[in-house]
């Protein structure tokens, strides 16, 4: 799995969010400021910003994950300056309390902790449990459901695409005829069925790794909610307002870099003058930074983590 968005601690209690400090600073918050998190875990982020805020400070949750909202309404919800939804935060221009215009935003990409060490959710294969991996369970297709029901091409795609996993069709070809004498129902039945089609590769890497990477970001449409809720931010943002996000692999990171550089112009004609160039919406503050060797010692999760920071223009594309 790649990294996860908190760290459970010894007695289960308590969750520390990954690269805390450099999410407050990114988000440069202002006590009277509307800031929305928008992949709320179990609220270690949001704990965090609640305390920088003033009276008429404003905090919004989101998450997909109706547990994790479940843990929201309990921990904040009789805070006045908290709102919480649950939806996907590709869905954030849908919410009433984003018109007003935004501060910042933080997206902490992911599988949670809580996610993780749930067995039952069916992200990993260290426990045998249901190949479930939805991050919302009530909503869409499991990943038992996808490789029972796609076909060989369309599995092997997405483990390409998604897992960048070389040996994607032998993977795929090994599931359709497995799934010919019975489902695979488990993360086990699974891992173990990768782990014959393929061998030990790597030395401390599963080799079913990339494949549960693979079917997890597609059954829970990541990447298609990063790329549609990025231009959304922007449109809620104010200007000056600041975006923070969190990736754990390359595939996101690279989206998100290459939506804050901007659109490239499309080439012109011969013989034509060049069309003119917009100016980016949003301006990348400093570089990508990664946690320091302190926090991935004390949360080994966080060692794949990615935080880049970027500041919406103001009017005319001055930053």
């Amino acid at each position: 799995m790649d990294g996860t968005r908190a760290m459970t601690g010894s007695q289960g209690l308590e969750h520390i969010p990954v690269m805390r400090d450099a999410v407050l600073a990114g988000l440069v918050l202002r006590p009277a400021g509307c800031y929305l998190d928008g992949t709320f875990g179990r609220g270690g982020h949001a704990r965090a910003i609640l305390e920088r805020l003033g009276a008429d400070g404003r905090l919004l949750l989101m998450d997909r994950d109706p547990q994790a909202i479940a843990h929201a309404r309990r921990a904040f919800g009789a805070d006045p300056r908290v709102a919480i939804r649950h939806a996907n935060f590709s869905e954030l221009l849908e919410w009433d309390a984003t018109r007003a215009g935004l501060d910042g935003v933080l997206l902490d990409l992911g599988v949670s902790s809580p996610q993780l060490d749930d067995a039952a959710r069916g992200f990993s294969f260290q426990s045998d449990a249901p190949l479930d991996m939805r991050m919302d369970p009530t909503a869409g297709p499991s990943a038992a459901e996808f490789i029972a029901r796609a076909g060989e091409h369309e599995i092997a795609d997405v483990l390409f695409a998604y897992g960048e996993e070389r040996m994607s069709r032998r993977i795929a070809r090994a599931i359709v005829a497995r799934r010919a004498e019975a489902p695979i129902a488990t993360t086990r039945e699974l891992a173990e069925l990768v782990e014959r089609t393929l061998g030990r590769r790597e030395r401390h890497k599963h080799p079913a790794t990339r494949t549960f990477q693979a079917l997890r970001l597609h059954v829970n449409d990541e990447l298609g909610s990063l790329q549609r809720a990025l231009p959304a931010i922007v449109s809620a943002l104010r200007p000056g307002g600041r975006l923070v996000v969190i990736s754990f692999h390359s595939l996101e990171d690279r989206i998100v870099k290459r939506f804050i550089r901007g659109a490239v112009a499309a080439p012109s004609r011969r013989g034509l003058p060049s069309p003119a160039v917009a100016a980016p919406p949003l301006v990348a503050i400093g570089r990508a930074q990664k946690p320091d060797a302190d926090e991935v010692a004390r949360n080994p999760r966080a060692r794949s983590a990615v935080l880049r920071v970027a500041e919406k223009a103001p009017a005319g594309g001055q930053a």
